[in-house]
């Protein structure tokens, strides 16, 4: 990334104020705005998340901040209630109470002297799902809003579910914000009372993965928030962003074909991060194109910005498998409008020597079987991608051997698919509760295969996620199954490989028994989305420019990081296991002197093909220290389950310096819904 010094605004930093919201609550905020805006006021971008703007985003918030608000921007980097040195207690993700502290944060500002009343919204993750909900509420001064990593459906295409199975990320991201919500404030901006703020939130923020678990099918609860229950909500311009590797491409399309406003959608090679932090690369220059957007949607400038192809996306080549890569090899390419005009549905059908058909080819019904063993996902990597430890799947070659897999022949010249392939299944299962996981590979012409796109499908769910419904046992139904959307070439030379298995773990919680699945071949399809090769775009996507933001704050290296990734197997009493630790070390942010160090340590065994025997668990301890203050908090979550219920187990400690200031233990059992 170049670091930008020279910008066309001098600007200023507010590092810490309050703003209160209508129940009297004072929410910390940062800002960096034009020196200028004090005589000549400014549209304000807010980025609203619980992710301590003192400390933990410090460093990505200096780098992007402060370059929009060179060019002409209030930028308000604000910490939900309950977080950082907000005060309250933070309860769970995407409450009407955070919604409507938004709404208020959003008036305050347009009301403020160097604000010229229009506001924007910007976020990825947290902040790119909240920015979408309240646009969908029309606060008055909401001019427009750039998402990145977000949902528009919280049940169906999120951390928590997936096809009507259960994600391990339900337990591990519960676990994320387990130990965030026992964060304590600095003493520095918020005094004595440092100490009953960081109790009131040990005390009140409670178990959030509980919730979850009581909320195994869509309800209410995971509709509130979900803005496809009503797109026309949304009446502002939306510039969607994502990647290929985050677990949230998905809604980028979706809102290009529902939406009803002015819209642009991204998709790179990346993970969960912005594009000009982009990993794997390439990186682009994102905040060049953020200001373009702003700029058109809250200055009225005419900047062409709107002439690109509505969604730019990265058409990525072969790779070998790998956890990890710096940089994913392609192009660029651009598309009118969503859905595309330009591709067109292969269908090949699934046949009785384990073929895909060539498309237009016909077979008899065969019924195939498989029964996965409970090994099938060691290799999956995470639902999500975080870039750090490397978390990508590996070569599927070990995965396939508990897999029903059909194969192309080899193909004759490059294959393009753009989209979410979808797979026409007509089976047979041997239990009321069964769930099959599909995955599309590119196979290199050696046999190393990489995992291109996958979905998930709970058959209870089939015909719908609200009122689940058991199978009958060996009777004959025919679904659908979602893959991800994908932009993938397959060279000449290789194989499409399609593979099905009835368990994925420890990427999504496994049924209650093992299920034999019988797969119809002759009546089952993939449906590949081919985006023909070689002709030329209708409309060239502009090319990106080099990444750029300003310099980051200083930071130094206390303690080394620690990255694992571990799979193991015991063949003596048949455990299996996979351990991963993400440990960023110790830092210390130089201007304040204050010391951070977060440690998370996530372990998921099973003991041969019992299913009863799968377990998780994720233990986080985060610490802050500055001369005499010294703090620590320690989350564990056990998630365990019987053929009925899940077993929770949890527990929280909060130290100041050697004595245990705050202790808690959680046991719950929840009934599993058709799960």
């Amino acid at each position: 990334m170049r670091e930008v010094t020279s910008l066309p605004c001098a600007t200023r930093e507010d590092e810490h104020f309050w703003i209160p919201v209508s129940d009297g609550t004072r929410l910390a905020a940062r800002m960096w705005r034009p020196i200028s805006s004090d005589d000549e006021p400014v549209p304000a971008i807010l980025e609203f998340i619980p992710y301590r703007k003192r400390d933990l985003t410090a460093w990505r918030d200096s780098i992007h901040h402060p370059y929009l608000a060179g060019h002409g921007y209030a930028c308000v980097r604000v910490d939900l209630r309950g977080s950082g040195e907000s005060e309250g207690v933070l309860t769970d993700e995407y409450l009407e109470q955070e919604h409507r502290d938004a709404e208020d944060i959003l008036a305050w500002l347009a009301e403020q002297p160097w604000c010229d009343g229009t506001t924007g919204m910007m976020g990825i993750s947290w902040g790119g799902f909240n920015a979408l909900q309240v646009a969908a509420r029309r606060p008055p001064s909401l001019g427009a809003i750039l998402i990145a990593s977000f949902t528009d459906d919280r049940y169906a295409d999120d951390m928590h579910f997936m096809g009507g199975c259960m994600l391990s990320d339900n337990l591990a991201e519960a676990s994320t914000m387990f130990a965030a919500t026992s964060c304590p404030p600095d003493p520095t901006l918020v005094g004595e009372r440092w100490r009953d703020m960081w109790l009131e939130r040990l005390r009140g923020s409670g178990l959030w993965l509980e919730e979850w678990l009581r909320h195994q099918r869509r309800d209410t609860y995971w509709e509130h928030g979900s803005v496809c229950e009503n797109y026309a909500d949304v009446q502002v311009p939306v510039f969607g962003v994502s990647g290929w590797a985050d677990g949230y491409s998905n809604a980028v399309f979706r809102l290009l074909e529902h939406l009803d406003v002015p819209r642009m959608g991204l998709i790179g090679p990346w993970s969960h991060k912005y594009p000009h932090l982009g990993e794997p690369g390439p990186a682009i220059g994102f905040l060049q194109e953020a200001v373009r957007w702003w700029d058109r949607w809250l200055k009225g400038i005419d900047n062409g910005v709107m002439d690109e192809p509505m969604l730019r996306l990265w058409m990525q080549d072969s790779v070998p498998p790998s956890t990890a890569y710096s940089e994913r090899p392609g192009r660029w390419v651009g598309e009118p409008s969503w859905p595309s005009p330009h591709t067109r549905t292969d269908v090949r059908v699934l046949g009785p020597r384990y073929e895909l058909g060539p498309p237009g080819e016909e077979c008899e019904e065969h019924e195939m079987g498989v029964e996965s063993p409970l090994s099938v996902g060691q290799f999956a990597g995470k639902w999500c991608s975080y870039a750090a430890p490397p978390d990508l799947p590996y070569d599927q070659r070990e995965e396939d051997g508990g897999s029903l897999v059909f194969e192309t022949e080899t193909l004759a010249e490059r294959c393009e698919i753009l989209g979410g392939p979808v797979v026409r299944l007509a089976f047979t299962a041997s239990r009321p509760v069964a769930m099959v996981a599909a995955r599309l590979s590119d196979v290199n012409p050696d046999g190393r295969a990489t995992r291109v796109t996958f979905g998930l499908l709970n058959f209870t769910h089939r015909n719908g996620d609200a009122e689940p419904e058991v199978l009958v046992p060996g009777q004959r139904y025919e679904v659908d199954v979602q893959l991800n959307g994908v932009a993938q070439a397959f060279p000449a030379g290789h194989r499409i490989r399609l593979s099905l298995s009835t368990s994925y773990w420890p990427l999504a919680w496994p049924p209650p028994q093992p299920v034999r699945l019988g797969v119809l071949t002759g009546a089952s399809r993939l449906l590949l989305p081919v985006r023909p090769a070689g002709e030329p775009d209708e409309v060239e996507p502009r090319p990106f420019q080099e990444p750029e933001g300003t310099p980051p704050i200083a930071t130094t290296a206390v303690a080394p990081k620690d990255q694992q990734w571990r799979v193991s197997r015991d063949l003596v009493d048949y455990r299996s296991s996979l351990e991963v630790v993400k440990d960023t070390g110790v830092i210390r942010f130089d201007d304040i002197g204050l010391e951070v160090g977060r440690r998370a340590y996530q372990h998921y065994d099973w003991v041969a093909d019992d299913f009863e025997s799968v377990r998780g668990e994720v233990v986080s301890t985060m610490t802050f220290h500055r001369d005499g203050w010294d703090v620590r908090t320690v989350t564990r979550t056990v998630l365990a389950c019987t053929r009925k219920e899940f077993v929770l187990h949890a527990e929280l400690d909060g130290f100041e310096g050697d004595k245990r200031a705050f202790s808690r233990n959680w046991d719950h059992v929840v009934p599993r819904d058709h799960l």
